[in-house]
């Protein structure tokens, strides 16, 4: 058996935010929440969160989670410290334990189970996850012989200058045999500048300690500010968009486009410059999206154009146009074969297959029928300063420019709606509604130069002149 244990009890001062670090988000997941889901992909069943800082907000945010214990470290007095919190909560466990930190989100389950694996296949008391490092300024080096067996670790502050040419150093996770683990913590001191008790000194105390490598060293990079949370948002896009491009989505610009691992691609898709697809967003084969696109939590259909446009919790069906600039959400939908224009937005609207909002309309709370052609700066007028109400425009229908509609109302099928109306009544099907005033027109009324004429009161409408 195997147990997953989480530090996450740090404030992560240089995040500067009002919460625990553990909790702040990485492309769109907290980031012990990604840590979380690795370790239940790896299959692990059985997982402990040591927490401390603000641990209430860690213990609201992660109710939900199955299988999830939680240990509190108070005072936080450093990664040993933490450990020891275990030792009588697993007094009578005999399996492995592997140690993970809460803000280092980006191993894989392969990495864990590799782990793990390789220290159970070398009945090792602890085996170190390492990396080989680019650039391992500033890390503790780890020594071992050709077989991986740990030696020593030094400090880079330590190290000769034939030292620093070393390149392996530790990622900060680690699988224990526990009842070996359990019998060396409670001889930690905390004799240094720090005055903590650090996990790492267990390593001298140990016998049978081995390393075993990253496959790519990325994967241990922590979070410990603004910058590194950027780079780790980075290496993510990277293998999401790499795993997608290779599964047959073109994207045009790859560093210019953003995709959260919640996102259905098909293939044949294309993703124009600066698109961003977040959420449970599934976009299906054929389409091409972008450039300029934020799209979240919907569904794009077959064959559809989308650019310089937001789609946020809505559906277009297949063979659709949309934008440029326009705008849907909440639960919009948008039928077959449609054109949503330049300037056009859709709030909880539903359109129905062949209908056109070509340009510079707002339909909100609207049920349209098919083959609808609504006019430019057409308006539902929906909130009547206390509630909003529904729109219903039948098939076939066409709405002249300029029309407002005032809702409660609906439209039937086949009804013609003069430009510059204000609909406040039903209008029943294969009319001619026409709702504004009369055109009056005063000839003569200007004089060559553009003066107002001096008119009579019959002529001037009684205007004074």
């Amino acid at each position: 058996m195997v147990i997953a244990t989480i530090l996450a009890a740090g404030k992560g001062t240089r995040m500067y935010a009002d919460m625990p670090k553990v909790l702040y988000p990485l492309a769109g997941k907290p980031l012990l929440v990604r840590v979380l889901d690795t370790v239940q992909r790896a299959g692990i069943s059985r997982t402990i969160a040591i927490i401390g800082y603000k641990g209430e907000q860690i213990r609201s945010a992660l109710a939900h989670y199955p299988n999830l214990e939680f240990v509190e470290q108070h005072p936080q007095l450093g990664t040993g410290h933490a450990m020891q919190q275990l030792l009588p909560v697993l007094a009578d466990y005999s399996g492995d334990v592997v140690v993970l930190t809460g803000d280092s989100p980006l191993f894989s389950s392969e990495t864990l189970q590799e782990l793990i694996a390789v220290h159970q296949q070398r009945q090792a008391s602890a085996t170190i996850l390492t990396a080989l490092m680019p650039d391992p300024t500033g890390y503790g080096r780890v020594f071992c012989d050709a077989h991986l067996r740990v030696e020593k670790i030094v400090e880079h502050k330590d190290c000769t200058p034939e030292q620093r040419l070393n390149q392996r150093v530790s990622t900060g996770a680690y699988c224990f045999r526990w009842q070996d683990l359990a019998r060396v913590l409670p001889h930690l001191d905390n004799h240094n500048a720090q005055g903590e008790y650090y996990l790492t000194a267990v390593f001298a105390m140990m016998e049978g300690v081995i390393a075993h490598d990253l496959r790519d060293w990325r994967e241990s990079m922590g979070i410990n500010d603004r910058c590194q949370l950027a780079q780790a948002f980075a290496y993510l896009q990277e293998q999401i968009k790499m795993r997608w491009m290779k599964a047959g989505v073109t994207m045009i610009l790859p560093e210019t486009i953003t995709i959260e691992e919640t996102v259905t691609l098909a293939p044949n898709v294309t993703l124009e410059p600066q698109t961003h697809l977040r959420g449970s967003t599934t976009i299906k084969m054929g389409s091409v999206i972008g450039p300029n696109t934020l799209i979240e939590n919907s569904l794009i259909q077959e064959n559809c154009q989308v650019s310089y446009s937001v789609v946020v919790d809505s559906e277009v069906q297949a063979g659709c146009r949309i934008g440029p600039f326009a705008h849907l959400r909440q639960q919009s939908v948008v039928g077959q074969n449609c054109r949503v224009g330049n300037f056009v937005e859709l709030k909880k609207a539903t359109l129905g297959n062949k209908t056109n909002v070509a340009h510079l309309s707002y339909l909100g709370d609207a049920t349209v029928g098919s083959q609808v052609n609504i006019g430019a700066g057409t308006i539902t007028a929906n909130y009547d300063g206390f509630a909003k109400h529904q729109t219903v425009i039948g098939d076939r229908t066409k709405t002249g420019a300029n029309t407002v509609l005032c809702a409660p109302i609906s439209v039937g099928q086949n009804v013609t709606i003069g430009a510059g109306s204000v609909i406040t009544e039903d209008v029943p099907d294969n009319a001619l509604a026409i709702a504004r005033a009369r055109q009056v027109t005063k000839p003569d009324y200007y004089d060559a130069t553009g003066r107002k004429k001096n008119l009579s009161p019959t002529q001037g409408e009684g205007e004074p002149s």
